[in-house]
């Protein structure tokens, strides 16, 4: 699909960001393996209630609810701001409040990639949610790394052992590698676990923005590490999906080594991301 919008070409790796060897913890990134460390433990507990309730059945019914969009109607700053007091538990790598994250991540791709603005935005909201929005939903069904429900689960899934509890896990249907799909059906066909990627592509599609394809990609599949660290489930990949996949590289690698402790200046740059979330979207948003 071509948005219109002109894309630079994605820098190589010796010219952009350096990653840091450790998280905020002085531990290594994306670490499920500590089982002395209680925020591990914590996490550990996380992905095993996600796995077992995120059932397609599950999916289903929750894109159903708040597909509907009428929750609440508000700007994307107004979303962001409601971030100031939301510890994403399913982090092994951080535990500041999230609209920190979201900005850590948009203000080094901006260093990086100054002409890209959409991915500038891209980054800002990827990860917006309100807990008002979700209305009380516990966290294993609004953040957390994200895969297919209606086919095999992948052993590439951190702490897969626990998906043996999922009512899928059994179902002939849904047990096979492509399960309910077909092979290159594109993603945009895969059902994903209900959580804040999936509401916040939905909320973008249905509200009219502007944000071009890869922008749209990475915001409904940055949390699916199965993909874009594994790289598995690309027999479900269309040809624009592959296209697309090639941006989400780039930002991954702000989404995840970008985390610190050291605080963006939230109002100052707030007027540069109000100006893109004019550009890209109209004033008020269905949520």
């Amino acid at each position: 699909m071509d948005s219109g919008i002109p894309m630079s070409k994605i820098s190589s790796d010796d010219e952009v960001f350096l990653a840091p060897e450790m998280n905020a913890f002085g531990r290594q990134f994306r670490d499920y393996t500590d089982t002395n460390s209680e925020r591990q433990k914590s996490v550990e507990h996380f992905y095993k209630t996600q796995h077992i309730n995120q059932s397609l059945d599950f999916v289903k019914k929750m894109r159903s609810e708040y597909g509907k969009l009428d929750k609440m109607v508000m700007n994307i700053w107004e979303c962001c701001e409601l971030l100031n007091e939301v510890v994403d538990e399913s982090d092994p790598d951080l535990d500041e409040p999230q609209i920190q994250h979201l900005l850590q991540s948009a203000e080094a791709i901006r260093k990086d990639y100054p002409n890209e603005d959409w991915l500038h935005l891209t980054a800002l909201i990827h990860g917006s949610y309100s807990t008002t929005q979700f209305g009380g939903l516990p966290q294993w069904a609004v953040v957390g790394d994200t895969f297919p429900v209606g086919c095999a689960f992948d052993e590439s899934n951190v702490h897969h052992k626990y998906f043996m509890e999922n009512p899928d896990f059994n179902n002939p249907k849904y047990n096979t590698k492509s399960g309910i799909y077909s092979e290159g059906c594109g993603l945009e066909n895969v059902f994903m676990p209900w959580g804040h990627d999936d509401y916040m592509y939905m909320v973008a599609k249905e509200n009219g923005s502007t944000l071009p394809s890869p922008g749209l990609f990475i915001i409904r599949y940055h949390s699916f590490y199965p993909l874009h660290k594994a790289g598995a489930y690309t027999h479900l990949m269309n040809e624009e999906d592959k296209e697309n996949l090639k941006w989400l590289h780039v930002f991954n690698k702000y989404d995840l080594y970008s985390k610190s402790k050291v605080h963006v200046d939230v109002e100052k740059v707030k007027p540069y991301y109000m100006s893109l979330i004019k550009k890209y979207f109209p004033e008020n948003l269905r949520w």
